[in-house]
């Protein structure tokens, strides 16, 4: 037994580490945020109580027999709702005094009177109380894993009209409170459904695992449930790349994890070195930072310049100095990213490799250097994409075989240089042009952008809008229904013969 405890300890700090995974990418949702998407969650819960389907409503008192159909709701005044962040992973929402007006059918017999109509109906004080429980799902993708309602009606009243209004209005009470009953019954019941299947489709079109190009894919899955303060919800995402020739690669996370700290702007979303380190690791594992110049593609002044200082070498090599130049830049390690409050640069070392490349013959080499560069990089964020801007800053060359000939390479410092600025980084700065979307629902967007540097890891801090309602998005989304959907009976319309009362 003591051997087993002693086991546990030595395991527990592992299993602490496990459970708590560094993320490379972190979202939080403050107040402000919230209130944006209560004003947006209003409109839909408007849009789905206006659906509710009331089931018909019969009976009989003494000489008085009724029969309510046709059940629709014509009007709701939401006017006092709020929606608020409950920790630890639930959002509250509370609609209070609320009004619901509606009109139905009416089939109605008293001795030997029939009579058939409308009837307009108005539900007051009508509360509603809902508890969304959000956690994270087998994907790794934010759900609303239960739902609790409660939901009133304080009041209701029917106007009537007609022959017989004094003998409705005397016998209204069976009427009215049975249609209180069966319109506090189906209140929770829609609510449930647009949380747990409309919404849920909602959250299904946020990125979790997909391709950013035809060499690399991301991983946005969710490390832990969400975490929710009474001011802030913030999410934990894994931010990792990989390369798609091995999809089930995994780079460790050794960086700094982004500590967010503001909540002025409506969302803040966090990035680590790791989240870029992961990108660049994963282009290097797809072997695709290699870029090549040769024959034309090589600036005409650069060439000259080679070839004076390759003379000899050419020389020996005649009758091919006329051949083309061709310049083979590779990268040979996993370039590397470092955030600091001054800025973000990425350090690059890489091979040019300087060869001529006769007709119908062999490539001669001529030289092969090392290079080492510091890049300036500028994040920024445009719609969803988080896009990344690259400079040279620092950029040094050597030879790998002695110092003589690294003394011997100094006069191409200059023009190497100017060929990265020139030629190389705009075809960097092509690639990197796209970005990666943030993991945003679909309809919603980001405004007022700004990027703060720490040490460690970045954030941007923005506003929120809505390009597109959560009922278009949902509609386009909507889950197709099943086949007992189909099947399921139809309430029969009622009969206008009065003997079936």
């Amino acid at each position: 037994m003591a051997a087993g405890g002693c086991l546990l300890l030595l395991l527990l700090p592992s299993l602490v580490t496990a459970s708590h995974s560094t993320p490379g990418c972190k979202i939080r949702i403050t107040s402000k945020g919230l209130d944006l998407v209560k004003q947006e969650g209003l409109r839909f819960v408007e849009q789905e109580l206006q659906n509710i389907t009331v089931s018909d409503l019969h009976g009989s008192e003494g000489q008085f027999q009724y029969n309510i159909s046709q059940v629709k709701v014509t009007d709701l005044q939401l006017a006092f709702s709020d929606l608020n962040f409950q920790p630890q992973q639930h959002l509250v929402f509370n609609i209070s005094n609320a009004s619901i007006s509606l009109r139905f059918r009416r089939q109605l017999l008293y001795w030997f009177f029939y009579d058939i109509g409308s009837i307009n109906a108005s539900a007051d004080g009508v509360h509603i109380y809902t508890v969304l429980q959000l956690a994270k799902d087998e994907a790794g993708r934010l759900k609303i894993s239960n739902m609790t309602c409660n939901a009133s009606i304080a009041r209701m009243h029917a106007g009537f009209s007609g022959t017989l209004r004094k003998v409705y209005e005397f016998l209204s009470t069976f009427i009215v409170t049975g249609m209180r009953f069966l319109l506090s019954q189906q209140i929770c019941p829609s609510l449930e459904h647009a949380s747990l299947v409309l919404l849920n489709s909602l959250l299904d079109t946020v990125p979790v695992r997909n391709y950013v190009d035809e060499h690399i894919g991301i991983d946005y899955s969710l490390l832990r449930d969400p975490s929710i303060t009474t001011d802030t919800l913030e999410l934990d995402f894994k931010g990792m790349f990989f390369p798609r020739v091995r999809e089930d690669q995994e780079l460790e996370n050794h960086a700094v994890e982004p500590v967010i700290k503001e909540t002025e702007r409506m969302v803040y979303v966090a990035f680590s070195e790791y989240f870029f380190d992961s990108a660049m690791h994963s282009y290097f594992q797809a072997g695709v930072l290699t870029i090549e110049l040769q024959g034309e593609k090589v600036p005409k002044d650069l060439e000259v310049l080679l070839r004076a200082t390759f003379f000899g070498t050419i020389f020996m090599l005649s009758p091919s100095v006329d051949a083309p130049l061709r310049l083979v830049l590779q990268v040979s390690a996993p370039p590397r990213c470092t955030i600091k409050p001054s800025g973000t640069s990425v350090s690059v070392s890489a091979f040019l490799n300087i060869s001529l490349v006769p007709p119908d013959r062999p490539p001669v080499q001529l030289s092969s250097m090392a290079m080492e560069t510091k890049l300036s990089a500028k994040v920024f964020l445009q719609g969803k994409a988080l896009r990344v801007q690259l400079d040279l800053r620092r950029f040094r060359i050597y030879s790998k075989q002695s110092a003589l000939e690294s003394l011997a390479l100094f006069s191409l410092q200059a023009p190497l240089k100017t060929l990265l600025q020139l030629t190389i980084m705009p075809i960097i700065n092509e690639r990197t042009k796209k970005g990666v979307q943030i993991p945003l629902p679909e309809g919603m967007d980001f405004t007022r952008e700004v990027v703060t540097n720490h040490a460690g890891f970045l954030t941007v801090g923005a506003d929120l809008h809505f390009s597109k309602g959560l009922r278009e998005v949902i509609e386009k989304y909507r889950p197709v229904p099943t086949a007992a959907a189909y099947s399921s009976p139809q309430p029969a319309e009622p009969s206008l013969d009065p003997s079936s009362l």
